[in-house]
């Protein structure tokens, strides 16, 4: 929620924005650029307060007690074996039932590709739909070519685009802590997107964007063969999965994604707007410790 003020100082008028919910003014955009950008995250912060209150809008919540943050969290905890019984949430993981019908690759030369920095460098100058021509830099993946576990984004941001690396702004500062808090190292695991290339004003990925460019996350994950893949957030899991179903409902589940493990959990930008959900995400990360450390003590896994 938030409303649009004007104000007159020494003769001049002023246009600020008053954010309730937070007790804070900012000032009102000079570009279109700018405003939608602001339009953008307002929408995205709303349809985040949606999945945890529903359709009812707080303007004022209360204020949350006191959590312990992200960076001191406590040490990592024992949960419940994912195959026996009900799970951390107290859901029966689903089984492990064959995906839905997946589309074929396109007949293009880069599918044949023997390595992601050869897979990189026949997509990286992809045209094939307008985000290329607004691009600054294709934002390819960055981690472990052979981990066990994959994370993976809806899309670049504005420092990803400029850097070309995923998860390298406030967000990807955010997820680095995360992961350290439950004994990964970032090279240690292997960090993507659906789209290789930034929308405008951070909007989600439209489904033409999607037809053309999830072809290559499937390669990226042919060749890197992970055991689990982790979604951050509810555009992500819905994409992959191809579903409508709420976050709330999305997570705490196994799902199947081209016969690989796939959860979802929140995305770091979704923590930095509310730090409510820093909890559950704390217990879904522990979770999905423990499912890879049982992936990797399985025999399977040692074959």
């Amino acid at each position: 929620m938030w409303l649009l003020a004007a104000c007159r100082t020494h003769g001049e008028e002023y246009r600020i924005l008053f954010f309730p919910h937070l007790r804070s003014f900012r000032p009102m955009p000079d570009t279109n650029n700018e405003l939608h950008e602001l339009l953008s995250n307002i929408q995205r912060a709303l349809i985040q307060q949606k999945e945890l209150t529903g359709d009812t809008l707080f303007v004022d919540p209360v204020a949350p007690a006191p959590q312990q943050e992200i960076t001191a969290m406590a040490p990592h905890k024992k949960t419940p074996p994912i195959e026996n019984g009900p799970d951390l949430f107290g859901l029966t993981p689903l089984p492990n039932t064959q995906s839905p019908h997946m589309p074929a690759y396109p007949a293009e030369d880069w599918v044949s590709a023997a390595s992601l920095g050869d897979l990189n460098a026949a997509i990286c100058n992809c045209l094939k739909c307008p985000l290329g021509q607004t691009r600054t830099k294709f934002v390819f993946g960055v981690g472990n070519p052979n981990a066990d576990i994959v994370f993976v984004g809806e899309a670049p941001g504005a420092d990803e685009d400029m850097q070309g690396e995923p998860f390298v702004g406030r967000a990807g500062q955010l997820l680095n802590k995360i992961l350290e808090a439950v004994h990964f190292k970032r090279d240690e695991v292997y960090i993507c997107n659906i789209l290789k290339c930034r929308p405008p004003n951070n909007r989600e990925p439209q489904t033409e964007e999607i037809d053309v460019c999830e072809p290559h996350l499937w390669k990226q994950l042919e060749l890197i063969k992970p055991k689990i893949i982790v979604c951050l957030g509810r555009v992500a899991g819905q994409t992959l999965l191809r579903s409508t179903e709420t976050l709330t409902n999305l997570r705490g589940k196994i799902h199947n994604y081209r016969g690989i493990n796939l959860v979802v959990t929140y995305h770091p930008a979704a923590l930095l707007r509310n730090p409510n959900w820093k909890k559950p995400t704390w217990e879904d990360v522990q979770w999905i410790r423990k499912m890879y450390d049982e992936t990797k003590a399985s025999p399977d896994s040692q074959t």
